[in-house]
């Protein structure tokens, strides 16, 4: 496993001739990889590309298309597709192309984070509002 640093100070991994933006999103390709073999799903896809806003022209300008990236999109037993994004945190950027996905493809979309505390992985909206939950009752007076 090879590593270089990104710009949110995470470690690149290249896995199986794949490079990942982080540990844990390496990690959770792993667990695709056993769910797979296991038929748990019937398969997954690495990054794939949507395509959020169509590139237009206005006023002789040329506007590029939005595209969002996921980690992975898992197709699941049912024939359920699931897109997923492994996320330390959630950037301005990438909540804005949430909304976007989520008006424009049916499949549901999950932000995934590991969690030892919370018993692995969670989705991020669950994990703040764990911590959340946590920090109050961290911060209540003693009886």
């Amino acid at each position: 496993m090879a590593e270089t640093k990104t710009k949110y100070n995470s470690k690149k991994i290249e896995l199986d001739g794949h490079v990942f933006d982080s540990k844990a999103e390496a990690k959770y390709y792993e667990l695709l990889k056993l769910q797979q073999a296991q038929e748990k799903i019937l398969f997954f896809r690495l990054q794939p590309r949507y395509e959020l806003q169509a590139s237009f022209k206005k006023n002789d300008k040329l506007h590029r298309k939005i595209e969002y990236v996921a980690d992975f999109e898992v197709h699941h037993l049912d024939g359920s597709i699931e897109t997923i994004d492994v996320k330390g945190f959630e950037t301005t950027d990438f909540a804005i192309k949430r909304k976007l996905f989520e008006k424009k493809f049916p499949h549901k979309l999950s932000v995934l984070a590991f969690s030892q505390i919370d018993g692995g992985w969670i989705e991020t909206d669950k994990l703040k509002k764990a911590r959340k939950e946590r920090k109050k009752a961290k911060n209540l007076p003693s009886q």
